[in-house]
């Protein structure tokens, strides 16, 4: 079955991203993102947010399969102001001072237009026979609220990311991308979007997978 993921977007308002954003920063990212032509989008949201947007990148890069008469590459990320986006998009300083000042949230038409015409975008390249994976929170609506509108009953979450927090799902993502096993999917619609936390996991090696 083809399938493709869409990854929820990383605080671009938090104290990492203020680090990576200073004007004073010296660091290869920091630079990177001063030059012309910018970082890429998925390093940078890998260093926002840390493990749980590593996790997300590393299993959705290991585990899509997008259609193969597409030229779709399969994992797209989430931004608060620009839609969808690859992960090797690259984007400037001023395009992620303008992540950390907009607002993610359904009613917040100058976060959900972009979003609606990507994804309306995405939907008619992949076609009506391929699953989408949202790895992301489905406890609020401010994702849930546009791709369910689109997508419908094909828009599928991870059921083990219910009852965990962000760390433990990041964790959890990197030792399923390491071991090749996916987790099993069900539709959004109609899940159950909150429940008890789980068991919590044993300490992750630092061997991380290498994107």
């Amino acid at each position: 079955m083809a399938r493709i993921f869409l990854l929820s977007p990383a605080n671009c308002g938090g104290a990492r991203a203020k680090q990576v954003l200073s004007p004073n920063a010296r660091f290869a990212l920091s630079e990177r993102l001063r030059s012309r032509r910018g970082a890429m989008l998925g390093d940078v949201f890998m260093f926002v947010s840390g493990l749980y947007f590593r996790g997300k990148l590393t299993y959705a890069l290991r585990f899509a399969a997008p259609p193969p008469d597409s030229d779709d590459c399969g994992v797209h990320i989430i931004t608060p102001n620009a839609g969808l986006r690859s992960p090797d998009t690259h984007v400037t300083h001023k395009a992620v001072v303008s992540f950390a000042g907009a607002e993610v949230h359904q009613d917040n038409l100058a976060y959900r237009r972009p979003l609606e015409r990507s994804t309306r975008m995405l939907a008619r390249e992949i076609g009506p026979e391929c699953d989408v994976i949202l790895l992301g929170s489905i406890a609020s609506a401010k994702y849930v609220d546009v791709l369910l509108g689109i997508f419908g009953e094909r828009l599928r979450f991870a059921i083990d990311f219910v009852g965990r927090g962000d760390m433990s799902r990041g964790g959890l993502l990197l030792r399923k991308a390491r071991e090749g096993v996916e987790l099993d999917y069900v539709p959004v619609s109609g899940a159950v979007r909150h429940g008890s936390r789980p068991p919590k996991l044993p300490p992750l090696s630092r061997k991380w997978p290498v994107l």
